[in-house]
């Protein structure tokens, strides 16, 4: 027979997976009825906002990828958003492994100064910010996007990459540099791997922010070709009417990267949001 506590203890599993799912349902349940929307007219988004299409039929994913300048936006965010990650993975890994595996006089405050970036947001410097670039002949330019994001979430990419990079043994170094190896072989082909879940997390944490981020796009960005896609989403806002149908078909493509990319890294993001539960 179950004692008290094996009962309690069942009680708390299924009350944590009724939590759970409960949960999924509130935050799946909006993304699901804006892909459905996509499929829909206007006259179905206003009668039965929350019903099934009468068809799923494409003329909206049609009209969105063969009339409009969305797939060019698409590219200008896939352009910004993968380099920016890029660059952030490689100058994070390299930053993190100095502050977390050496230590030299300074490295404290050097720390500190990744830290203040965290606290420090860069909308509040917008304006010297713009001066800056244009100085550098970087507005409307996407090279001026990927170093403003570069620069934002570098802090925070240092900061995990830190974490885990310290939980490393330093024994692994230690018989890498006997055996000859040099500290950037080490730094690539023996630290590195060991902390790719923890890249997946940087990677996955910023690239989210960077691909739907307005802001930034809508103060240097004005050409039409260098328009992100949520900057370029903005153009089906008529100033007398608005075809939801294909508004929300849009919605849908620009959804749809990251969340075939969360689902493909979903092992390692999870095994890295659980390696400090588990030591």
């Amino acid at each position: 027979m179950q004692t008290a506590k094996q009962k309690n203890s069942s009680l708390d599993r299924v009350l944590i997976q009724i939590f759970l799912i409960g949960n999924a349902i509130i935050m799946l349940y909006p993304i699901l009825m804006m892909a459905l929307s996509g499929f829909k007219t206007n006259a179905e988004i206003f009668t039965r906002p929350f019903g099934m299409p009468s068809s799923f039929n494409l003329d909206n994913f049609k009209v969105i990828w063969t009339q409009t300048d969305v797939p060019r936006y698409l590219i200008n965010s896939a352009i910004v958003t993968g380099f920016s990650v890029l660059f952030l993975l490689v100058m994070g890994t390299m930053a993190a492994y100095a502050l977390s595996r050496y230590r030299w006089r300074g490295s404290i405050m050097v720390s500190l100064f990744f830290l203040s970036g965290l606290m420090l947001p860069l909308r509040l410097a917008i304006i010297p910010l713009f001066i800056q670039l244009k100085a550098m002949g970087l507005t409307d330019n996407p090279l001026g996007l990927i170093a403003i994001y570069t620069a934002m979430s570098l802090p925070a990419t240092v900061f995990i990459l830190t974490g885990f990079l310290r939980s490393l043994p330093a024994e692994l170094e230690d018989s890498a540099r006997i055996d000859g190896a040099s500290e950037l072989r080490i730094m690539v082909q023996i630290m590195t791997p060991l902390i790719s879940p923890a890249l997946v997390i940087a990677g996955i944490y910023n690239a989210v922010p960077i691909w739907n981020d307005f802001f930034f796009p809508l103060i240097f960005i004005q050409s039409p070709e260098w328009k992100t896609l949520a900057q370029g989403l903005t153009q089906f806002f008529g100033e007398y009417s608005i075809n939801y149908g294909v508004l929300y078909a849009g919605l849908t493509l620009a959804a749809l990267p990251i969340v075939v990319i969360f689902i493909a890294q979903s092992r390692r993001f999870i095994a890295g949001m659980t390696a400090g539960a588990i030591k």
